[in-house]
């Protein structure tokens, strides 16, 4: 599937070929993920900017791994695509794409691509909370935040999707949006699932990933009130009492992750300045 611009660019080309040598090509200042099997890097045409996903399998070790710890493993760039296309029918803000492509018929080796166009001027929600504690934002701020986080959430839960690494980071917010809307994309969908219907189990493992990953950002009792009270339907009264396992379950659960967070970083060196 290609469209403008790379649908004429790549026009008597081997789409494959092409990607290939845009990936082997690319400057280091310009690779953002280079991992085994999948590298991800961001280039420009007239001007605009665009990032390139290609992945070349992942071989017959780390499927067995997936599959041992009981996880569907993701084996090519088909699995963003069909969460993309997702987005856009449940009205979840998402990327663009403009190219992907698919072929091998053997799990391990299979070749696949992805183009979507960047979302620019923007900033992820870790690094714009993280600001939060030393300058509070504005209550209309934080709470239109709020609401549109909330809004993705439910969207897309209601919708048969799960994201499995749903935190702050993963959410854009642009930077040049005229008025006081905040306009978020959501991103980094390489592994979520679709479904007719999300199961509870990943439901709550994506709101537990989002509360984790808002701890420590100053939210308020009111703050979370608000997510909750859009997040779910109806009166606010009725869901905290049907929802109570789930909250208490939630915040045992934010807890652990901020222990393993913290234990996975707290021998690691210092950055040298």
């Amino acid at each position: 599937m290609l469209t403008p611009p790379l649908s004429g660019l790549w026009a008597d080309r081997d789409a494959f070929a092409a990607a290939a040598e845009l990936a082997r090509d690319a400057a280091d200042g310009t690779v953002v993920r280079d991992l085994e099997g999948r590298r991800t890097l961001r280039f420009e045409i007239d001007g605009r900017g665009y990032y390139l996903k290609r992945q070349t399998g992942i071989g017959w070790g780390r499927i067995a791994e997936e599959l041992l710890h009981l996880r569907h493993p993701v084996l090519g760039a088909g699995n963003e695509w069909r969460a993309i296309q997702t987005c856009h029918a449940l009205g979840v803000p998402t990327m663009t794409a403009v190219a992907y492509g698919e072929r091998g018929r053997g799990p391990a080796r299979r070749e696949s691509f992805l183009v979507t166009e960047a979302i620019e001027p923007a900033e992820d929600l870790d690094v714009h909370t993280r600001r939060w504690r030393d300058t509070p934002p504005t209550p209309a701020h934080k709470r239109a935040l709020i609401a549109a986080v909330a809004d993705i959430a439910r969207r897309m839960h209601e919708g048969g999707m799960n994201h499995r690494d749903f935190y702050l980071c993963h959410f854009l917010l642009r930077t040049d949006a005229p008025g006081d809307t905040p306009q978020l994309a959501l991103i980094d969908l390489h592994r979520a699932q679709v479904r007719p219907a999300t199961p509870r189990r990943w439901r709550d493992k994506d709101l537990a990933a989002l509360y984790f990953s808002a701890l420590d950002i100053g939210l308020t009792t009111r703050d979370k009130l608000r997510f909750l009270r859009r997040y779910f339907p109806g009166p606010l009264r009725a869901t905290l009492q049907r929802e109570a396992a789930l909250l208490r379950h939630l915040a045992r659960e934010a807890a652990r992750l901020k222990r393993r967070y913290e234990r996975k970083f707290a021998n690691r060196p210092a950055l040298q300045k």
